[in-house]
């Protein structure tokens, strides 16, 4: 008799199963085992327990390599188990039963987290002349979001499904157009109502502020003194990742929605009269554009600068922007068969916009935008100076004037979190584990270290080797089972190097260092080791930096 895991849907939910196969009277038949609940990783759990007590074998080899792999393609739900199961993401005081739409990044999540801020930061600021960045307050004063016409028209349409009677948000637009997205039933438009999705909040004894719904408004806040004290000249940038707070009437998908969240911002100044001095490479992408989605079109994959010549992209400055953009999730490793850019149709785009694209991500709930990359013009400077009457115009070449936020990059941080989450999870059927293969800059942990022999001497040298590398790195020691479980452990939260002292460190002052991907390992010298870990975490090829040796366990 052979078991295997089976899923069924029902009503929009996942439940597994435990299903054995048997001949019965010259046929083959399959019954119910077992329940295993509605988590995958917590039925894979169970189910391996319930094989062991009942002594039932598995599927052949070939059948259960199929399972393996796709169990690569994990859903949100399945992600969301993980990130708890690991340590990168909690659910806010999960003790009193959680927050809807309030997340807390655990002790992986969170050295993940400030690394993906950190390379965007060395990216877009440090790796520029052209931008510097601000770090503005939260609460600010609620002027602010009088002028950027927030307090009047940022808010949603509140709905009900007539069917299902699930709570959520439209915008004004759609509005009889569209069908619920639980069950497909019609929205009550009668019921329908705006809903404001800033949080308002008391400030002192009797006054009142607004938790910021985005970072934006403080660089434009802020614009000219920022220009003054840093001696800019257009074009220039100004960026800044903080906090963010949106009401959100459904917040849904684990990090994707939420009502506490992070952005990474920039506002990009320009002469309006001054065309984009940059070059356009070659870089391909899914191109979905206004013509295409109103003619139904597939996507279709060009080169941005193809796009730009045939007029699908109206700037060069916003052409030069989206291949930033994109350029920055593949530098890290991102997939690139997995994004798309899609042009908002007129119906979509703010009055301001001469146009705006959205760079989208294909998760397992469907294509979702990762960013919006807008051309804002001049309407944020000229909206805050009228409202503040305080002059906003700087000099440029000998001439006075408001310049054109040509591109606004705005992203959120934790969206990005969960892209690199999916493309670097993977099931390995020969290891019978998860492998997490973030690029190292993301990883939470550099390298772990382990003394494979588990006495005074080899725990003292490896101890040493974990002091000196903490320097600079975050590291891991552990010295807790088998070696392969020790390597098990940490490929599962991405630790792309595990270091191990051996019977030879002693007599050489070396170690082997074994990487993530491959299992290959190379041997180095101790005196080495930081050298050779900042470059891996740099992004060269471990192979490259030591002399390999023979894997002994995989």
């Amino acid at each position: 008799m052979s078991a295997f895991i089976v899923k069924k849907i029902v009503n929009g939910k996942e439940y597994f199963y435990l299903r054995s196969s048997k001949r019965v009277g010259g046929k083959v038949k399959a019954v119910n085992v077992a329940y295993l609940g509605k988590d995958r990783v917590e039925a894979e759990k169970k189910a391996a327990e319930i094989q062991e007590s009942l002594n039932i074998s598995s599927e052949k080899k070939d059948e259960k390599m199929v399972e393996k792999k796709e169990s690569s393609k994990i859903d949100i739900e399945g992600m969301m188990s993980f990130c708890k199961r690991k340590g990168f993401v909690y659910a806010s005081a999960e003790i009193y039963g959680g927050f809807a739409g309030f997340w807390d990044f655990a002790h992986l999540g969170a050295e993940m987290k400030n690394n993906l801020k950190r390379a965007w930061w060395q990216f877009h600021v440090h790796g520029r002349d052209d931008i510097v960045g601000i770090d503005g307050a939260i609460i600010t004063n609620p002027e602010v979001w009088k002028a950027s016409g927030h307090v009047e028209s940022f808010s949603d349409i509140f709905v009900v499904c007539k069917k299902c009677k699930k709570p959520n948000k439209i915008d004004k637009n759609e509005l009889g157009k569209v069908k619920c997205e639980s069950c497909g039933g019609d929205y009550d438009e009668e019921t329908a109502k705006d809903f404001q999705l800033m949080f308002k909040t008391t400030v002192g004894e009797d006054g009142y502020g607004y938790l910021r719904p985005e970072t934006a408004q403080l660089i434009f806040t802020n614009f000219k003194s920022v220009q003054e004290a840093a001696r800019l000249k257009l074009p220039f940038g100004i960026a800044q990742i903080g906090k963010a707070f949106r009401n959100e009437i459904a917040p849904r998908d684990f990090l994707f929605r939420s009502r506490e969240f992070e952005q990474m911002e920039i506002e990009y100044f320009v002469d309006p009269d001054e065309e984009c001095q940059y070059e356009i490479g070659d870089t391909e992408i899914l191109i979905y554009s206004e013509d295409m989605q109103k003619s139904e079109k597939e996507n279709e994959k060009m080169k941005i600068k193809e796009a730009l010549e045939k007029g699908i992209i109206k700037k060069k400055w916003h052409a030069y922007w989206i291949e930033q953009e994109y350029l920055w999730f593949l530098n890290l490793g991102a997939n690139p068969n997995k994004f798309r850019i899609r042009q908002h149709t007129q119906e979509e785009k703010a009055h301001y916009a001469s146009d705006t694209w959205d760079l989208e991500y294909e998760f397992p709930f469907g294509w979702k935008e990762l960013q919006g990359i807008a051309d804002r013009a001049d309407f944020d400077l000229r909206q805050h100076q009228e409202h503040s009457k305080k002059n906003l115009e700087i000099e440029s070449d000998g001439k006075k004037l408001i310049p054109s936020v040509v591109c606004e990059p705005s992203q959120g941080v934790e969206r990005a979190f969960l892209v690199f989450m999916f493309d670097s999870y993977y099931q390995d059927p020969e290891r019978d584990n998860v492998i997490l293969k973030l690029h190292p800059k993301l990883a939470p942990v550099k390298a772990a270290v382990f003394p494979i022999i588990k006495s005074e001497e080899y725990e003292a040298i490896a101890q040493s080797i974990v002091n000196d590398l903490q320097k600079e790195f975050n590291i891991l020691y552990d010295k807790s089972g088998s070696i392969g479980r020790r390597y098990a452990r940490n490929d599962e939260i991405g630790t792309p190097m595990c270091i191990t002292v051996d019977d030879q460190t002693p007599k050489d002052k070396s170690v082997t260092i074994r990487d993530r991907d491959t299992t290959r390992q190379v041997r180095v010298k101790i005196s080495d080791l930081r050298d050779v870990v900042r470059k891996v975490v740099g992004g060269e090829d471990l192979m490259a930096l030591g002399k390999e040796v023979k894997t002994r366990v995989k």
